[in-house]
């Protein structure tokens, strides 16, 4: 079954889905190899894989170590078009609808298009949506825009339905990495009742009370990264906690 497929078939089974996003910039082999296991015990639905600046030239290992140690699907979270590999399982070809910059827009994606169509990946359309998380982070100074501000639910739910209207497939809302908040329930809340495709919640989640707190507000996906760089057992708690909702 497709990805995107399996995302929707869960959905109606009202299954809340968990991804563990890994930055191959910031684990060492044995950290991703243990991860993986970790997550493919727990039963966590995806890896994602990716960062907004990749330094070492380590997303192929670690795209072959996530598949080597787990029978998780594997999707690219690309900062850039230099972010793509063919071992993947697919990529979220994410447009930064949440800023005015046009390379993140379509200019990124015109450069990798011709690559992830010889890979043959399997190609999920992704709204992306950067919320102002407290602080700047890497993926709003790398983008070159400015995130939504936390408060205002208007403007995140308006822009979410213009992605739905333009035919994207999903709509990820991100705090950014390392946020110091994440994204209130009330603008999780506010979105999700205005669209119709799956909702993807990332960016200052650090506990298990809090994903179940963004998937009773409307969060289809949750994505961990930092939290779990600093403890893997988070991974189990909130597969768990994500289980009995």
């Amino acid at each position: 079954m497709k990805i995107y497929s399996r995302i929707l078939e869960n959905i109606k089974k009202n299954k809340k889905q968990f991804a563990v996003l890994i930055d191959p910039d910031k684990l060492e082999k044995e950290e991703i190899s243990k991860i993986s296991k970790t997550a493919n015990e727990a039963g966590v639905d995806f890896f994602f894989v990716g960062g907004s600046l990749l330094t070492n030239d380590n997303l192929d290992n670690c795209i072959k170590i996530l598949k080597q140690n787990s029978k998780i699907p594997v999707l690219i979270f690309p900062g850039n078009n230099l972010q793509i590999n063919q071992n993947a399982d697919g990529i979220l070809f994410l447009s930064l609808i949440s800023g005015r910059n046009a390379e993140m827009l379509i200019g990124k994606h015109v450069i990798a298009a011709p690559y992830i169509k010889a890979f043959g990946l399997e190609v999920i359309p992704t709204g992306y949506m950067l919320i102002d998380s407290g602080k700047a982070t890497t993926a709003s100074y790398m983008s070159n825009s400015f995130p939504i501000p936390h408060e205002k639910d208007e403007i995140a739910m308006c822009t979410a339905m213009a992605g739905e209207m333009l035919g994207l497939k999903t709509i990820y809302m991100d705090a950014g990495s390392g946020a110091e908040k994440s994204i209130s329930a009330k603008m999780i809340s506010k979105v999700k009742q205005n669209i119709s495709v799956p909702l993807i919640i990332g960016g200052g989640i650090k506990t298990s009370e809090k994903a179940v707190e963004c998937c009773r507000a409307g969060a289809d996906i949750i994505v961990i990264g930092n939290a779990i760089e600093d403890n893997f057992q988070l991974i189990g708690s909130i597969s768990g906690a994500l289980k009995k909702i």
